[in-house]
């Protein structure tokens, strides 16, 4: 894949100089891929108005968001001085995008994005409704952006893009997402995926990073040391230990993307506080969250934790499974 492309020519050289690499290759007899694929990166403009020539001689597209975004709105995105301007949710750069992938498909062609845009769990729906071949981002972003992937519908996604295309400003965009985003949190609060049982975490610390990098997985959160920051911040204020080896670690945070009750039930009980716990139920509710919804959980849980009937059900719960339809039931969720 060939990067900074912003001509035929410059295609056109590579091309030569590529058919000059294979040859020497076949005249010392080393053995290399006959039919390799070219490709070349989109992210200097001028690309974009001539992929119908570009597709007769390359066979991929991969867009490098960053530079497109930097050089499509000419700013200079290390200079503090205009940076507010860099910004990838500009109607303009989407409609950009949108342009760049219909034209590539027209030709048969696929087309891929790479970049720090790829990676925003707030932006993958506009990605989606993109019809992107391909999405390229770091290692430990994949779990997270495959299961929001999971959960959306493509054709939602397009029309949210043609939404976003028809707005006149980077800010109306961002408040298009948030609201998409409400229209989102209708997902399950407790679900089996966010309970682990016999855990092997041994103190306070190794829980909370163990839940809340859980719900990374789950693909309800972003950035897991956020949201633990966050948790810690409440439990600064006062321990949630209740007794009774139980604890609830809770918070309001605009760090989960979708509120959730979370479970751990511990090998051994951990120190928490004065206290010590071995059945974690973790509270984090979007900061967005209707209402009183906090705190009306979290009463209606402690009320049931007093309960020693309610207790024993969930320690001797069989699996994630059961654990979770007995919070359903007893917290009317």
């Amino acid at each position: 894949m060939i990067p900074m492309i912003s001509s035929m020519e410059e295609i056109l050289w590579v091309k030569e100089k590529l058919a000059e690499a294979k040859q020497q290759l076949r005249n010392e007899h080393i053995p290399f891929d006959e039919k390799i694929q070219l490709g070349i990166m989109l992210e200097v403009p001028s690309v974009m108005f001539i992929i119908d020539q570009c597709c007769e001689e390359i066979d991929f597209f991969s867009i490098g968001s960053n530079d497109l975004t930097q050089y499509l709105l000419a700013v200079d995105r290390d200079n503090a001085k205009v940076t507010r301007h860099y910004n990838s949710l500009n109607p303009a750069f989407l409609r950009a995008l949108d342009y760049a992938v219909q034209a590539v498909h027209r030709q048969g062609k696929w087309i891929g994005l790479c970049g720090e845009l790829g990676a925003k769990g707030s932006v993958l729906p506009l990605l989606v409704g993109l019809g992107l071949d391909e999405l390229s981002m770091s290692a430990p972003s994949i779990p997270a952006a495959k299961a929001r992937m999971a959960q959306l519908d493509s054709r939602e996604c397009r029309k949210l893009l043609n939404q976003a295309m028809a707005c006149r400003t980077s800010l109306e965009v961002e408040h298009l997402l948030a609201q998409f985003r409400m229209t989102q949190q209708d997902a399950p609060l407790v679900t089996a995926e966010c309970i682990t049982l016999e855990s092997d975490w041994r103190s306070k610390e190794e829980v909370l990073k163990g839940m809340t990098d859980n719900l990374l997985l789950a693909g309800r959160c972003r950035y897991p040391r956020k949201l633990e920051a966050d948790l810690w911040a409440r439990e600064a204020v006062f321990s949630t230990g209740l007794g009774f080896s139980f604890a609830i670690p809770h918070s309001k945070s605009e760090h989960i993307e979708q509120s959730t009750i979370s479970v751990a039930r511990l090998q051994a009980p951990v120190r928490w506080g004065d206290d010590e716990a071995q059945f974690i139920i973790m509270l984090t509710l979007n900061k967005h969250a209707a209402g009183d919804q906090h705190m009306r959980i979290f009463s209606r849980l402690a009320r049931r934790i007093m309960h020693e009937e309610f207790r024993n059900a969930l320690v001797n719960a069989a699996s994630a499974d059961a654990i979770a339809s007995l919070l359903q039931h007893e917290l009317e969720l």
